[in-house]
């Protein structure tokens, strides 16, 4: 009877230092887990969802260095944003702008790197090949002209413009150079529903900050109208 005694007096104890040293460990487990969630949404744009302007750019370079002449970047503006907002109130540019990200994820996949740069402007890095790119980019601005339904039922018409550069065509792989050119492409396609393919000629035009200067309503990389 004492030996039973001992024995479970010695599992008790043991437990209880089980139990103990487990406190801490789970503690610290919650506290990572809420540590992770922090820096992932620092990370990423509250609105839509995507990548900001750091990450995005870290994944993107990571995509051309991976992938090469295969990558294609894309430039998106939405088309007469501020029209929606001031017509429609700035409710419902949020719900077109987080439609938006939706379709751009969905067009680019789980691979690509899909950033918000700031008001109506995204950026897009992503493998497509050669044989593929037309059709791609022609299905994407389709979706971008998609009506938005908004939460009180009613729809909007929304537009964008779409540019595409690519290290091939431009000569280059360099993240920067390959956006002034697929932001120029984009210019030259300004409100026509279709989405240019940049040439050598767009990666040499002037630009602020990366974007095209001189471009209607832009200020660096400020909203387009």
């Amino acid at each position: 009877m004492d030996f039973v005694l001992r024995t479970q007096t010695r599992f008790g104890q043991y437990a209880l230092l089980l139990t103990t040293a487990a406190v801490p460990l789970t503690g610290w487990a919650v506290h990572a887990t809420a540590l992770h969630r922090r820096l992932a949404a620092t990370r990423r744009d509250p609105l839509t969802g995507l990548l900001r302007r750091d990450a995005y750019t870290h994944r993107a370079r990571r995509l051309l260095a991976r992938h090469g002449d295969n990558t294609v970047v894309v430039m998106v503006d939405a088309d007469h944003f501020k029209a929606i907002n001031d017509r429609l109130g700035h409710a419902a540019g949020d719900t077109v702008l987080a439609a938006f990200g939706a379709r751009l994820t969905a067009w680019a996949g789980p691979s690509a790197s899909v950033g918000r740069l700031g008001g109506d402007e995204f950026a897009l890095a992503l493998e497509l090949p050669a044989t593929r790119r037309v059709q791609r980019l022609e299905q994407l601005v389709r979706m971008l002209h998609t009506p938005v339904v908004l939460d009180d039922g009613r729809t909007v018409d929304v537009a964008a413009s779409v540019g595409a550069a690519t290290p091939d065509a431009v000569g280059s792989r360099d993240l920067s150079l390959l956006q002034r050119a697929a932001d120029a492409a984009l210019y030259d396609g300004k409100h026509t529903g279709r989405a240019v393919l940049a040439t050598a000629a767009h990666a040499a035009a002037p630009s602020v900050n990366g974007r095209r200067a001189g471009r209607p309503g832009t200020t660096g990389w400020g909203r387009a109208a």
